[in-house]
């Protein structure tokens, strides 16, 4: 009996320096660039195209058509969706731009865009565009405050 730990598509294209912890697969035709990191059991579908520089925690699902930028953080177990009909025979992707951060256990709305540099709080659900730096919270998600604030809470937070 052969063990599979990873299945990483002969179509896909890594950059340099990236690391995929065990049992992760990475479809067709998906691009990933240099120094991305990605986490034990993540799923990432065919036609995804990842940034530089950016982390995919364990558990994260990444559907087909996502497009996510640099400097991304994706926190454990994650949910892009792709289908805001199920069970729909179109398709749209995700859009997360440069420096995004989204917390644990957020799940994203099909066709929805986050902007450059906000923050989805953990658990949170995100229903609509996230404009660029800002924080969404809540079910569903809601702008409570910009990512200056974040920044300076978690400044504090890790001075403490």
């Amino acid at each position: 009996m052969k063990m599979v730990t990873n299945f990483i598509s002969e179509k896909a294209k890594l950059g340099k320096d990236v690391r995929i912890w065990h049992f992760a697969y990475v479809g067709d035709n998906t691009e990933i660039g240099d120094n991305v990191k990605i986490g034990s059991l993540a799923h990432i579908d065919y036609n995804v195209k990842i940034g530089e520089n950016t982390m995919i925690e364990g558990l994260v699902y990444i559907p087909p058509l996502s497009r996510i930028g640099k400097n991304v953080f994706i926190g454990p177990a994650a949910t892009l969706t792709n289908d805001p009909y199920p069970a729909s025979k179109k398709m749209i992707g995700v859009i997360i731009e440069d420096g995004v951060v989204i917390g644990s256990r957020a799940v994203i709305k099909a066709g929805v865009r986050i902007g450059k540099n906000s923050v989805i709080a953990m658990g949170a659900v995100v229903t609509r565009d996230i404009p660029e730096n800002c924080v969404a919270v809540g079910v569903p998600a809601k702008v409570k405050y910009s990512r200056e604030e974040y920044d300076k809470k978690k400044k504090n937070w890790e001075d403490s």
